[in-house]
């Protein structure tokens, strides 16, 4: 038994005339009448009780007529929730974010945008460390991913990206600190300084390398930790200079001072799908950043 044979039956049974149910399907009467009689055979019994003069529903066809009905709705369900999928107008959308998304307001700009354009989509977003981020999307845990550039990794081939907007680098120090003071901090200043980064798994232009001067010699350390906020606590503690986007700035942590760094050009923030993705949500997710680029 195949749909049509249902859609063919419904018609008939709500017609009560093979005529009208075969003009009103478009086909001619003798195909009808075939499609019924495959049916009826299948069932093992007559679902309609025919004369010359009428046609009606047996007992056996009024209780089909009922299930049909309901088969017919839940069919035409299917359809439509698979096409509002390709469409990107249902389903669901995972995200995992480095804290810089949130921070600089990108991430919540988007995610209002997306949900205006898409309501239906249900969003999961989840806090990660930068290369995390890239491992959970390449291996399906995450359909999107937002990530500095620094976690991206050219050995990667099965992601794209895209850039969303270059990132403002700031120093996160203790009000007690000996640069506390400064208007602006140079990179030379921080020369001898603990830097205290997220950590990353890239082997791209790393914040360090933005940061550190050339000069041989330089007692340079640094401390990796997994997030923008182990960043803020480390430094409030006194424990060294915290690197962060300067929207963090608005993050009362510790009594922490933020200073602009002078000449320093922060990376990127990226938007990172699958190559080749094909679920509907995270295309219309990344039409939404298109037609707002």
């Amino acid at each position: 038994m195949e749909l049509r044979h249902l859609r063919y039956f419904a018609a008939v049974a709500e017609e009560l005339h093979f005529g009208r149910a075969a003009a009103r399907l478009f086909v001619t009467q003798s195909t009808l009448s075939v499609q019924i009689q495959q049916l009826e055979a299948e069932v093992g019994g007559p679902l309609f009780a025919r004369t010359s003069r009428q046609v009606e529903l047996t007992e056996s066809g009024r209780l089909m007529y009922a299930e049909a009905l309901r088969a017919l709705d839940q069919a035409d369900r299917t359809l439509y929730v698979a096409r509002q999928s390709v469409l990107g107008e249902a389903g669901s959308i995972r995200i995992g974010f480095a804290g810089v998304a949130a921070f600089n307001g990108i991430l919540p700009t988007d995610l209002r945008a997306f949900h205006d354009a898409h309501p239906a989509v249900e969003i999961e977003v989840r806090e990660m460390a930068l290369d995390e981020v890239v491992d959970e999307l390449a291996g399906g845990a995450i359909d999107l991913g937002y990530t500095p550039e620094m976690a991206w990794t050219s050995s990667m081939d099965c992601l794209d990206r895209r850039v969303r907007a270059p990132i403002v680098l700031a120093a996160a120090v203790r009000g007690d600190h000996r640069l506390a003071g400064r208007g602006v901090v140079q990179k030379a200043d921080l020369a001898a300084e603990t830097l205290i980064l997220p950590t990353s798994g890239s082997d791209t232009l790393t914040i360090e390398e933005r940061i550190r001067p050339t000069t041989p010699g330089t007692d340079a350390r640094v401390r990796l930790v997994p997030t923008t906020l182990a960043v803020l606590a480390l430094a409030a503690a006194g424990l060294g200079v915290g690197i962060v986007p300067q929207e963090t700035s608005l993050l009362a942590v510790g009594g922490l001072v933020y200073l602009p760094i002078a000449e320093v050009t922060g990376p990127d923030l990226l938007v990172l799908t699958r190559r080749d993705e094909t679920l509907g949500p995270v295309l219309a997710y990344l039409r939404t950043l298109t037609g707002r680029a």
